[in-house]
C-alpha cells in the first residue's frame, strides 16, 4: 500500500471511530490550525480595515462643484423643459458614471486583506441657507475626475475647499442607511421612466432645511468587480428559459450546488406537456428578464447611501430625516422592479463616523448601474427652479494660450487647475485700457496694483482720483528713490495751494488749443442752453487777451475783472499784437449796447465767478504759473497724484480742475511732436470716474496720443455715464471705439446687453451682470490682436506704509506749493494793476457820455 492511500486510510478510520483512532489527535490539530488560521485572517483583516480608513480618508480632496443656471438655457429654453430635454440632460451624468464605473476596480493581495481605497463620496449638502453639490476624491484621482466632470460640464467650475462642518456642540443628529429591497439585480425607476429630473424632490426638501440647521446626502460609491453582471445575466437566460423567478434567483452559490445534486438523484418525471408549460416564460416573466437585463448591460457601481440631518431638536431632525428618506420612494419599481428600504442602526454614531470619514461600508453596500446613478445623484440642471441651490455665479474661461510673460501684471487667470498670470504689454498698453463696473466691485484695487507697478518700475505715471482713496493707498507704496519724482496736488490744502493755470501758453497753437479745450470745459460743466456761440465768441476773445502778457500771465480768475475794470482792461490790452482780438475790444465791444453789454457781461461773470468768488479755487487758478510743469511731468516720467475728493473740494470744482489737468496733459503730450519718437518716453494717466474729466477731445487722445506715448487707464461704472445731453454719443463711441483692452468687472442689465455682443459667444448676458467680486472679463489686447475674451481675478492690496504717505505728501507739498498769505498777497496785487493815472479812464469800446 502506497504512503498516500495510508494517509488517507488512516483519516477515514478518524472519521470515522474518532475516539479509537491514534490518528484524531492530527485531525484535531490540523482543523485547529486550520480555523486558527481563518480566524487569524479575519481579524487581521477587520483591523487593517478599521486602521486604513482614516489615513485614507485624509488623502481625499474635497471639491466643490457649481455649474451655470440661466446662462446655459438661451434660445434652447423651452426644448429644455421637454421631457426629452430633460433626459438629454441626464445623458450627460450618466455618460459620466459609465467612465466611473468602467474604471478597473482595485484588486490583488492588499485589496482583498487590507480594503480597497479607490472609492470616492459625492454629496449633497444643506447648510447655512444653500444647498451645494461635493465631490470627495482621492489625491490621486482628483485630475481623473475633474477631466471627467469637466468632459460632460464644460461649464462647470471645480474649487478645492476645505471640508466643512455641520454639527454644533447643542443639535441633535440622526442619521440612516438606505438599501435594496430585493436583489441587486432588480433595477429601480430612473429618470427614464420618471419621465422628470428626480433631483428636484431631494432638493426641494433639503430647501426647507433653514439656517442653523444641516442635512447631507451622501453617495459613496466605488466602480464595481465585473462579475456583478454574471448573477443578472443568468437569471434573465434562466427566466427566458421558462423557470419561475423564485427558481432562477434561487440558483445562486452553494444552494445552486445542492439543487444540482438533489436533481441528480431524484430527477422529477414531467410529461411533455408539462414539460412545455414549464419551459414557456410568462409575459411578466419577460418583462422582469427584460428589465435585469437593460440594469446589466451598463457599467455598475458599489454604492453606500447615507442620510445625515443635524438639528435643533430631536422631533426637528426626525422630521427632516423622513422626508429626505420619502423622497427617495419616486425610485422605487413596485412590480418587477426595487427600491431602497431603510436601515437605521442602534448606535447612530457608526453612521456618522462612517459619513465624517467617508468610508465605504460593504456590509450597507447597493450596486446601482450608471442610469441609476445618475437619477439619484447628479448637479443641478439649468431648469431646476430649488430656491438656494449655489450655482456658479457666472461662467469662466481660460486665459489664451499666448499671454505675454512680460509687461505690466492685471491679475491671474484660475481655469481648470492651471492659474495663468495675466500680462499686458507696454505697446499693447499704448492703445489703451478701458475698465468698467459697478461701485465696490474691484476696481481700484486693479487700478493701484498697476499704478504701484509702474511707479516701481521707474514710468511716469499721472492719477486723476475724484474720490481720493486710489490716490492715498498708492502714496502707501511709493519707494525712497521715487520720492523725488512725487507730485502730490490736493485742493483742499488751503495753506500751501499749488497753481494750475489754463491759460499758460506760449505758441500760437498752444493758445488755440487751451482757448477751445476751456471752452469745452464750460459747455461740459453747464448745461449746453446756456453755453451758447456768443458766449464762445466772447470768452475766446477775452482768454486770448489774457494770454498775450507774456510777463504776467492771465488767468481764469481775471476773466471777470476784464469785463469790470477799465483799467485792468485797457492795461492788457496794450499787451494784445493781434489785430483780430483788438478788433474785438475797439471795435465790436463799442457797438454794443449798454444794456446788451451788461447782461452779456453779466452771463458770462456768472459762469466764471463761482470759482474766483471760492478761496480754495481762486487761489488755484488764480496763479500765474502753475505749481509745476507738464513737459517735464512727461519727459522726465514724475508721479503726478491728483486729489480731487469731492467731499473736499466740491463737485464741480473737483471737475473743473481734473478738466484742466487732463487737458494740459494732453497739449503736454501734443507738444512732443518736436521730439523723436525714440525719446518719448511712456507716460501712463489713470483716470478714474473719467467721464467728469474729459471733453469731446477725447477722441483724438485715444486715436492719436498713442503716437506721443500718453497711454490711457479709464475706469468709471457705466455706459449711460459717456453719453451727453441730447443722445451725445460722441465721447462713448469714441471709447469703444479706440479702447485696445476692456477690463469689465459687473455692471448692470442694460450695460450687458451692449458688452453681451461684445463678449459673444463665451459670455452672455448672465454671466456678465453675475461676475464674482474682485473678477472681471477680459478681452485683451495681444501683439495689437484682440484676444478671446477670458476670466480674471485681481490680486488682493499689499498693506502699505501710513507714515511714508505722509512723508511724501509734506515733501510734495513744500515743493510745489506756496504760502497762501504770499499767493493771496500776489493776487490783491495782480488786482491793483492799471491803477496809475496814465491807465485811468473808461473801459475800451465804453461810449463817453
Amino acid at each position: 500500500m502506497t504512503p498516500q492511500l495510508n494517509i488517507f486510510s488512516q483519516l477515514k478510520d478518524a472519521l470515522a471511530h474518532p475516539l479509537e483512532s491514534a490518528a484524531f489527535p492530527i485531525v484535531l490539530i490540523g482543523v485547529s490550525i486550520i480555523i486558527t488560521v481563518v480566524a487569524a485572517f479575519f481579524i487581521i483583516k477587520k483591523r487593517l480595515r478599521s486602521e486604513k480608513s482614516l489615513p485614507h480618508a485624509l488623502q481625499k480632496v474635497l471639491l466643490l462643484v457649481t455649474v451655470p443656471k440661466e446662462s446655459e438655457m438661451g434660445e434652447d429654453s423651452e426644448q429644455m423643459h421637454t421631457v426629452q430635454g430633460i433626459q438629454d440632460m441626464l445623458n450627460e451624468a450618466e455618460a459620466w458614471f459609465s467612465v466611473l464605473g468602467g474604471m478597473r476596480a482595485q484588486r490583488g493581495m492588499g485589496a482583498a486583506v487590507a480594503g480597497r481605497n479607490d472609492h470616492f463620496a459625492l454629496e449633497i449638502v444643506a447648510t447655512q441657507g444653500l444647498i451645494s453639490f461635493y465631490v470627495a476624491v482621492p489625491r490621486y484621482l482628483r485630475e481623473y475626475m475633474e477631466q471627467q466632470i469637466h468632459a460632460q460640464y464644460p461649464r462647470a467650475n471645480i474649487d478645492p475647499v476645505d471640508d466643512f462642518n455641520v454639527f454644533t456642540p447643542t443639535s441633535v443628529v440622526v442619521a440612516t442607511t438606505l438599501e435594496f429591497k430585493k436583489e441587486y439585480i432588480f433595477p429601480i425607476r430612473t429618470y427614464r421612466q420618471l419621465e422628470v429630473d428626480p433631483l428636484q424632490s431631494l432638493t426641494n426638501v433639503l430647501s426647507k432645511v433653514p439656517v442653523g440647521e444641516s442635512a447631507i446626502i451622501q453617495y459613496v460609491a466605488r466602480s464595481a468587480k465585473a462579475p456583478w453582471h454574471d448573477f443578472g445575466a443568468r437569471v434573465a437566460r434562466d427566466l427566458h428559459n421558462g423557470k419561475s423567478l423564485k427558481e432562477a434567483i434561487g440558483y445562486s452559490g452553494a444552494r445552486a450546488l445542492l439543487m444540482e445534486v438533489f436533481r441528480t438523484f431524484f430527477p422529477k418525471k414531467e410529461s411533455e406537456t408539462e414539460f412545455a408549460k414549464a419551459h414557456t416564460p410568462s409575459a411578466r416573466d419577460e418583462e422582469i428578464a427584460k428589465s435585469i437585463e437593460e440594469k446589466t448591460s451598463k457599467a455598475g457601481m458599489d454604492v453606500n447611501i447615507r442620510i445625515i440631518v443635524s438639528a435643533q431638536s430631536r422631533e426637528r431632525a426626525q422630521a427632516h430625516l423622513t422626508n429626505i428618506v420619502d423622497a427617495f420612494s419616486q425610485y422605487n419599481m413596485y412590480e418587477y422592479g426595487n427600491g431602497f428600504s431603510r436601515r437605521d442602526r442602534r448606535n447612530t454614531d457608526l453612521i456618522v463616523n462612517d459619513y465624517i470619514y467617508r468610508r465605504f461600508n460593504e456590509k450597507h453596500s447597493m450596486l446601482l448601474n450608471a442610469e441609476e446613478m445618475a437619477s439619484v445623484y447628479h448637479f443641478p440642471l439649468p431648469i431646476t427652479e430649488t430656491p438656494n441651490i449655489r450655482w456658479l455665479s457666472s461662467r469662466k474661461a481660460p486665459a489664451p494660450v499666448n499671454m505675454p510673460t512680460e509687461g505690466l501684471i492685471l491679475g491671474h487667470s484660475p481655469f481648470r487647475g492651471q492659474d495663468v498670470q495675466v500680462r499686458i504689454g507696454d505697446s499693447d498698453r499704448r492703445r489703451h485700457v478701458y475698465v468698467i463696473g459697478k461701485s465696490g466691485v474691484g476696481k481700484s484695487v486693479l487700478l493701484s496694483n498697476m499704478i504701484i507697478q509702474d511707479i516701481q518700475n521707474g514710468k511716469g505715471v499721472g492719477v486723476v482720483d475724484p474720490h481720493g482713496d486710489l490716490v492715498s493707498t498708492v502714496m502707501e507704496h511709493i519707494p525712497k528713490e521715487r520720492a523725488d519724482d512725487v507730485i502730490y496736488f490736493n485742493p483742499s490744502d488751503m495753506e500751501r495751494p499749488l497753481g494750475l493755470n489754463m491759460l499758460e501758453a506760449k505758441t500760437p497753437e498752444e493758445k488755440d488749443f487751451a482757448v477751445q479745450e476751456m471752452i469745452a470745459i464750460f459747455e461740459k460743466l453747464f448745461p449746453p442752453e446756456m453755453i451758447g456761440p456768443m458766449f464762445e465768441h466772447n470768452m475766446r476773445n477775452v482768454m486770448l487777451t489774457l494770454m498775450e502778457d507774456t510777463e504776467s500771465p492771465g488767468t481764469l480768475a481775471e476773466i471777470p475783472r476784464m469785463f469790470t475794470d477799465p483799467a485792468f482792461q485797457k492795461y492788457k490790452l496794450t499787451k494784445v499784437k493781434d489785430p483780430v482780438v483788438r478788433a474785438f475790444w475797439e471795435k465790436e465791444m463799442a457797438k454794443t449796447s449798454d444794456f446788451h453789454k451788461s447782461e452779456m457781461l453779466g452771463y458770462i461773470i456768472s459762469k466764471v465767478g463761482r470759482f474766483v468768488e471760492n478761496a480754495m479755487m481762486r487761489n488755484i487758478i488764480g496763479q500765474p504759473k502753475s505749481g509745476f510743469n507738464f513737459d517735464d511731468v512727461m519727459n522726465n516720467k514724475k508721479i503726478l497724484l491728483i486729489n480731487l475728493a469731492k467731499g473736499t473740494t466740491g463737485e464741480v470744482n473737483s471737475s473743473l480742475l481734473g478738466l484742466i489737468i487732463v487737458s494740459k496733459l494732453q497739449m503736454a503730450a501734443m507738444k512732443r511732436v518736436s521730439l523723436p519718437e525714440e525719446q518719448r518716453s511712456d507716460f501712463y494717466l489713470y483716470i478714474d470716474e473719467f467721464q467728469n474729466f474729459v471733453t469731446d477731445s477725447i477722441a483724438t487722445i485715444l486715436s492719436e496720443a498713442r503716437k506721443y506715448r500718453l497711454n490711457l487707464t479709464m475706469a468709471h461704472q457705466y455706459i449711460s455715464q459717456l453719453v451727453r445731453e441730447n443722445n451725445d454719443t460722441r465721447i462713448r463711441d469714441a471709447v469703444f471705439g479706440n479702447a485696445g483692452t476692456v477690463v469689465m468687472f459687473r455692471v448692470g442689465v442694460e450695460d450687458a446687453e451692449t458688452f453681451a455682443k461684445e463678449f459673444d459667444p463665451v459670455f452672455n448676458e448672465y454671466d456678465i451682470i453675475n461676475v464674482d467680486m474682485y473678477t472681471a472679463l477680459v478681452k485683451l489686447l495681444i501683439n495689437n490682436t484682440a484676444s478671446k475674451p477670458f476670466t480674471m481675478q485681481t490680486y488682493p492690496p499689499q498693506p502699505g506704509d501710513p507714515a511714508r504717505a505722509q512723508q511724501l505728501i509734506e515733501l510734495s507739498r513744500m515743493k510745489y506749493g506756496r504760502d497762501r498769505v504770499q499767493v493771496e498777497s500776489e493776487i490783491a496785487d495782480k488786482s491793483k494793476l492799471g491803477t496809475p493815472a496814465a491807465t485811468q479812464g473808461p473801459m475800451v469800446g465804453e461810449r463817453n457820455a
